[in-house]
């Protein structure tokens, strides 16, 4: 059964599909059907630009365990880089969290 389980971010950076790099401005996470990983629910991130098409689109598929050691690596890496001052401080803590809760579905 699907869980419709998304929520959606606005992020800005670059991704690399198979045409080559992309802007991305948007993070789609679910923890859903997966439709390659052998689950039946993993936490799938979509990173995407729709407004280049749907080649411009990377997906990750995580086992739950994954996914969280992959949040602990991405915060502990943003804390030791804010630590040593190579982020710039209006970078630093952003006092608005761009995270949606979107409820749609999709199919597999």
């Amino acid at each position: 059964m699907c869980t419709m389980i998304v929520h959606q971010a606005k992020i800005a950076g670059s991704g690399k599909g198979v045409q080559g790099w992309f802007d991305i401005c948007e993070a789609n996470v679910s923890y859903d059907h997966p439709f390659h990983i052998r689950l039946e629910h993993a936490l799938n991130i979509d990173f995407v630009n729709e407004a280049a098409g749907p080649s411009s689109r990377v997906a990750v598929e995580l086992t739950p365990e994954s996914a969280r050691e992959l949040a602990k690596a991405i915060l502990a890496t943003l804390d030791e880089a804010e630590s040593g001052g190579w982020v710039p401080e209006h970078e630093a803590h952003p006092h608005t969290h761009n995270l949606s809760r979107v409820s749609h579905s999709h199919s597999h």
